[in-house]
């Protein structure tokens, strides 16, 4: 859900650490917006499914990979054999 202008703002106020304000000073000054906005954004595209994947390690990142990969596999060799026998039925049909 994006901010828009004309949707009422509520004042929060929230702790965060040194190291936190730098960083997102920096990302407001690299993106040309104010930090505010910087964190509406924020909050805006924050995903919980990806923001899991960040804490995996190595080996369960390459895991979940490996995983996915074999998923995308199954389903296209799914899909070239539909289109093979689409291309079959169509030519028996045009002769």
């Amino acid at each position: 859900m994006e901010t828009t202008r004309t949707e009422k703002l509520v004042r929060k106020q929230f702790l965060i650490s040194p190291s936190q304000v730098e960083k997102l000073n920096r990302l407001a000054r690299d993106e040309g917006v104010s930090v505010a906005q910087m964190v509406r954004l924020a909050i805006d595209t924050y995903n919980p499914e990806t923001a899991a994947i960040a804490d995996l390690d190595a080996s369960d990142l390459m895991e979940l990979a490996s995983e996915r990969l074999k998923e995308a596999i199954t389903s296209t060799q799914k899909a070239n054999r539909a289109v093979s026998n689409t291309l079959k039925k169509l030519s028996t049909r045009s002769m």
